[in-house]
């Protein structure tokens, strides 16, 4: 097993106990190489202090992950001895609900970095704003997880992650104390999943390279969600099959694919999907159903901004025009907003 380079206690917290959160946190807990992950849990708070967290996984077998600590509040993790060195949050991003940012204050310190693994793009805008002198790493994951009881993790398939510092997006802050900090973080936290976890496809980038994964996932969250719900409740493998939705989540992504390279100056590598590719996989994926028609039928709060409205936003502050997202935002915002009103009405 890979030593650490430093005898040093590495605190790590991760805010958001659900199935990504823990897996990844899993994976990060090595007491014995210095590494001590904490978690802050909610609605698995009981069973997690009880019995820590039991992971069913298909890549690395069935076992049992005993976090350093398990918190039931921010609150309660910010008198930890040492304060954090990473703060991982890896809720969903919902910051037409909350603030995350503001969250987390309680636990960030003049030592500490932030790691964000959530979906979206504009996801780091908030915590820069908030903390412009602190490191921030920005993640985007393919992980197929599921917490299938409080406090029990079953991983499918995957297990990519991809990460990079984040300055202000582009890497043209000058700040090169910064841009220091999130290298080293990206490097360290690189080295650790991957020789000390086991997950060998660990991905690092650089700034720019890190928003070119997010704004390429984008092609298929922002095609495929909001369409699984304003068709009706349509899966992606069926969508895809329909001749006129195919027609649709194609533009939707190749106006996403022209409009990036746009906004950060470099276009995508070869080596990623096209949208052609994408679709022809998904006729596959007989049974998926996107995160956002699956929160959409739990009545729960849907990520429309960092999927649909960030993007449109950012986009247009650097002169390039999204009609399709534009449509697809203001439709599925204007849905969620009536459903709301419409709860008010009853209560």
């Amino acid at each position: 097993m890979a030593k650490q380079t430093s005898d040093r206690k590495v605190n790590i917290v991760f805010i958001g106990a659900g199935a990504v959160g823990c897996f990844y946190a899993s994976r990060l807990h090595h007491p014995e190489n210095s590494l001590h992950v904490s978690l802050v849990a909610r609605s698995n708070y009981k069973a997690i202090e009880q019995s820590g967290v039991q992971l069913k996984t298909r890549t690395f077998g069935d076992y049992t992950f005993q976090p350093e600590a398990a918190y039931p509040s921010v609150q309660a993790a910010a008198g930890a001895e040492g304060g954090w060195d990473f703060i991982f949050v890896t809720t969903k991003a919902l910051p037409d609900v909350s603030d995350d940012s503001e969250m987390i204050t309680p636990l960030v310190g003049s030592k500490s970095c932030i790691v964000l693994i959530q979906n979206g793009v504009g996801v780091e805008e908030p915590f820069r704003k908030r903390f412009p002198q602190t490191p921030i790493v920005s993640a985007v994951t393919i992980v197929s997880a599921e917490q299938i009881s409080p406090g029990v993790i079953r991983q499918n398939r995957w297990t990519r992650v991809s990460i990079g510092p984040f300055t202000d997006g582009l890497g043209k802050t000058g700040d090169t104390e910064l841009e220091r900090r999130g290298h080293q973080a990206t490097e360290d936290l690189t080295r650790w999943w991957t020789d000390l976890g086991g997950i060998k496809d660990v991905e690092p980038h650089d700034e720019v390279g890190l928003q070119t994964v997010r704004w390429h996932k984008l092609c298929i969250n922002a095609a495929m969600n909001p369409s699984a719900v304003l068709s009706g409740g349509r899966g992606n493998a069926s969508m895809v099959t329909d001749p006129e939705l195919r027609q649709h989540l194609a533009g939707v992504m190749h106006e996403i694919w022209d409009a990036a390279p746009k906004i950060l100056g470099r276009p995508f590598p070869d080596s990623m999907a096209r949208p052609e590719r994408i679709l022809k996989s998904t006729e596959r994926n007989v049974g998926a159903r996107p995160s956002m028609l699956l929160d959409w039928e739990a009545g729960r709060p849907m990520e429309v901004e960092v999927i649909l409205g960030n993007p449109v936003r950012i986009a247009r502050e650097s002169g390039v025009e999204m009609p399709r997202l534009q449509t697809l935002y203001a439709l599925v915002r204007s849905a969620q907003e009536m459903r709301k009103q419409a709860l008010k009405g009853k209560l």
